[in-house]
């Protein structure tokens, strides 16, 4: 899937300045970089390739239904015309 990269040196420097020792937030960090390493994350392009089939299909059903839609509505249309008038 995807990588994400992030700069440990800069992750460093902001929890140094947010109050936490070298020694927690070197420790943060591995945690961090070691869950990021461990994800799968999915990216714009691969849920692309993944729903593409889906689009397809739904084109397909959308085409096919399409005219039986329009027929209906209008035998709906002309049964309500003929109780009514």
């Amino acid at each position: 899937m995807a990588t994400i990269a992030f700069d440990s040196h800069k992750i460093i420097r902001k929890l140094k300045n947010a109050g936490f020792s070298e020694d927690q937030a070197e420790a943060l960090t591995d945690a961090l970089r070691s869950t990021i390493d461990n994800a799968d994350f999915v990216t714009r392009k691969d849920l692309q390739i993944d729903l593409a089939p889906l689009k397809s299909d739904l084109a397909v059903i959308k085409w096919m239904l399409g005219p039986t839609f329009g027929l209906i509505l209008g035998g709906i249309a002309a049964l309500i015309l003929k109780t009514f008038f």
